[in-house]
């Protein structure tokens, strides 16, 4: 089977579930993305590495830049989430660690923190995770999350996928220390 020239698939760049607009990043998104993480940044110290660096509004819409390159190049394909109500940015999504040739894709998420608590990384997670198989044909999805992450983990399991097994000692913390990783999954002919 030959493998797929993933630059050349065609799908949409954005969906919505009912209450969420998801879509692709745009140029001029970095402004939003900044306070988001600005006002998000405690909570997120402890789950991602990039939240220690403060960013600037440039660094910010310069990290968008290159995740709209990457979406247009098929190599990751980062989601932004908004209100429809509101138009205000409630988080960021998307679909990494691509493998095209499996149709492989692992969902990674954060939340706005004055956002938290209203549902909407459930119902983000499921409407990616219907994109997925219906648009890119994935036959498995992956959420992975550190084992202390409970809020993370819950959203995978209400999202009913299944956890496949903890990988101890996997990961480097942001404190340096080494972390167990918690690995969910939903596969083609067994969940869908």
């Amino acid at each position: 089977m030959q493998s797929p020239r993933p630059i050349l698939l065609n799908f949409p760049d954005s969906f919505e579930s009912p209450r969420l607009l998801i879509r692709a990043p745009r140029e001029g998104d970095g402004r939003q993305v900044n306070a988001a993480v600005l006002e998000s940044r405690a909570e997120l110290l402890p789950w991602m590495p990039w939240a220690e660096h403060i960013p600037t509004v440039e660094d910010s819409e310069a990290n968008i830049r290159r995740s709209v390159a990457e979406f247009i190049q098929r190599s990751d394909l980062r989601l932004l989430l908004f209100s429809k109500e509101t138009g205000d940015l409630v988080g960021s999504s998307g679909l990494h660690r691509i493998d095209w040739e499996a149709r492989k894709f692992e969902i990674g998420y954060w939340l706005r923190t004055s956002c938290g608590g209203k549902g909407y990384m459930l119902e983000a997670v499921e409407a990616i995770t219907a994109f997925a198989i219906r648009e890119l044909q994935a036959n498995r999805i992956e959420i992975r999350c550190d084992a202390r992450n409970l809020r993370s983990s819950r959203v995978a399991e209400r999202s009913g996928f299944t956890l496949e097994g903890i990988l101890r000692r996997e990961t480097c913390g942001v404190d340096g220390a080494l972390r167990d990783s918690m690995v969910y999954a939903k596969v083609r002919g067994t969940e869908f």
